[in-house]
């Protein structure tokens, strides 16, 4: 079985992480939400995947040096200019000579949705399409899709005002979809499957959903990244999961509270992370308070950072207040051209 996994996108919501990082490869708890995708889709039955890539494949060649991510064959399809969503999967799985029944899946999603399930419902219904549908409490954040008893897409609505649908069903990222569906995806030109093709598939009554409620997260906003992180951390499936990574240094008297501390992460003497992360490397200096933040760079000793971003280059000085600020607030290998 093979996927397409979108991770073209510029993850400008985590900036400054991912001047140094693309977003697919930043951890939840360790582990890039990339290779979290994978192990997810491999339970499905996928053992081919293509990157669908706007940007240069460099990094998450080095990621994976081997071209595999666990028990998944990586393959890339690099776009000249950006195709969004529909134009992306069309090139990318003829990029990989895809001719059988495949799965899309997005980069950035974390979800507990059993693949394999969702499979056997595409073809029990003989759909041409299928999207994964997930409950949302607020439909006014995201778009909804509308289906009969048997599970026919009958219409989108776009963030939905009041009154204007019953549905709290939201698309979850995660599609199926037959080889005769890149009829409508050339991937040659910009085109939104989201706005263009699933429309067409519902006027030919070829698009199919599955809801479940399983969990699942958009991991591409600050606050969502967070709570992925935590959600993840606390269940903690495999010791590697765990909040404090076993080669984190974290002092005795510093406090952790709802977080979770990377790789090579110091924290040191009377420090308090409150439901933060620091990434691979960060540093927390005596008696700095990290609320509600993301942390790459260094803090310094008694400074505060709450709703915050600190990239790989970022430094809060001593004794600083450093709230709702992305450090640096510019690209610092773009300046330096």
């Amino acid at each position: 079985m093979h996927a397409v996994v979108l991770v073209g996108g510029f993850g400008t919501r985590l900036r400054p992480l991912t001047y140094s990082i693309p977003k697919p490869l930043l951890p939840v708890a360790h582990t890039s939400m990339l290779e979290r995708l994978m192990n997810s889709l491999a339970l499905g039955g996928v053992t081919h995947a293509v990157l669908a890539l706007g940007f240069k494949p460099e990094p998450f060649m080095a990621a994976f040096p081997n071209d595999m991510c666990g028990s998944v064959q990586l393959s890339y399809a690099v776009e000249d200019t950006p195709l969004d969503t529909a134009g992306a999967i069309g090139f990318a799985a003829r990029t990989a000579g895809i001719g059988e029944t495949f799965v899309v899946a997005n980069g950035d999603v974390l979800t507990d949705l059993d693949i394999a399930s969702l499979i056997s419902f595409h073809r029990q219904h003989g759909a041409e399409g299928t999207i994964s549908l997930t409950p949302v409490s607020d439909p006014s954040q995201y778009g909804i899709v509308e289906i009969d008893a048997s599970g026919r897409v009958e219409r989108f609505v776009e963030k939905p005002q009041p009154g204007m649908t019953t549905s709290n069903f939201a698309s979850a990222g995660t599609y199926v979809l037959e080889p005769s569906a890149l009829v409508r995806m050339p991937g040659d030109q910009k085109l939104s499957i989201e706005r263009v093709v699933f429309p067409q598939m519902v006027a030919d009554g070829s698009l199919f959903a599955m809801s479940t409620d399983d969990y699942w997260i958009d991991a591409g906003r600050p606050d969502t990244f967070i709570s992925a992180n935590v959600h993840v951390s606390k269940r903690a499936a495999k010791a590697t999961d765990a909040p404090i990574h076993p080669t984190a240094t974290v002092a005795e008297t510093a406090e952790i509270l709802d977080s979770v501390i990377g790789e090579n992460a110091t924290v040191l003497d009377g420090a308090r992370i409150q439901h933060s992360v620091l990434l691979p490397g960060a540093i927390v200096e005596q008696g700095a308070v990290i609320i509600d933040s993301l942390v790459m760079g260094r803090v310094g000793t008694n400074s505060q950072v709450t709703g915050s971003i600190i990239g790989s280059t970022g430094v809060v000085g001593q004794n600083e207040m450093c709230n709702n600020a992305s450090v640096p607030a510019h690209d610092p290998a773009l300046q330096q051209e």
